[in-house]
């Protein structure tokens, strides 16, 4: 079968980058760091490729200078178990230049785009009853980091969401 890996275009910072991410997530490690030749066309001895695995996804990061940067049309989902796990992850990839969003999104100190979203958003924001999905988008709408009690509240009809982020 194929496998298929995320192949992520840095400047200058892939295995910064990914030692980052590695120090975040649990059961994540190096494992490979290719370097240029004298052929450039960064300099000789700089890492080209970073392969590495979070929690069990494989992805390569690339040093390949200015040309082209990450940007918000891709970006890694992070399916969190609870909201201490969206609170942890959210903390730690806005941390040091990191920009929060909206909607659960947000973008690391390396232009990396993620989404933290918590376990149960696909039962509160799909189903049967347009009402209940759309108090619930509405409320998702005025957030940044997604808030799932909030959520929750908003999409019973109990609350209108907190806005948290």
């Amino acid at each position: 079968m194929p496998r298929i890996t995320p192949f992520l275009w840095f400047d200058t910072q892939a295995e910064e980058a990914a030692e980052f991410y590695c120090s975040i997530f649990p059961n994540s490690k190096i494992t490979g760091v290719s370097h240029y030749s004298d052929a450039g066309p960064l300099p000789a001895g700089t890492a080209m490729t970073v392969s590495f695995v979070l929690d069990g996804q494989e992805l390569t990061a690339l040093n390949g200078g200015p040309h082209f940067k990450l940007t918000e049309a891709f970006s890694l989902s992070i399916s969190c178990a609870d909201q201490d796990e969206v609170d942890h992850y959210w903390e730690k990839l806005t941390a040091d230049g990191g920009e929060e969003s909206q909607c659960g999104w947000l973008k690391d100190r390396y232009g990396l785009s993620w989404q933290v979203i918590p376990a149960g958003m696909e039962e509160i924001i799909g189903g049967d009853d347009p009402e209940r999905v759309q108090r619930a988008m509405q409320a998702m709408f005025g957030m940044k980091k997604l808030d799932l009690a909030a959520l929750q509240a908003a999409a019973d009809g109990s609350g209108h969401g907190s806005g948290a982020g």
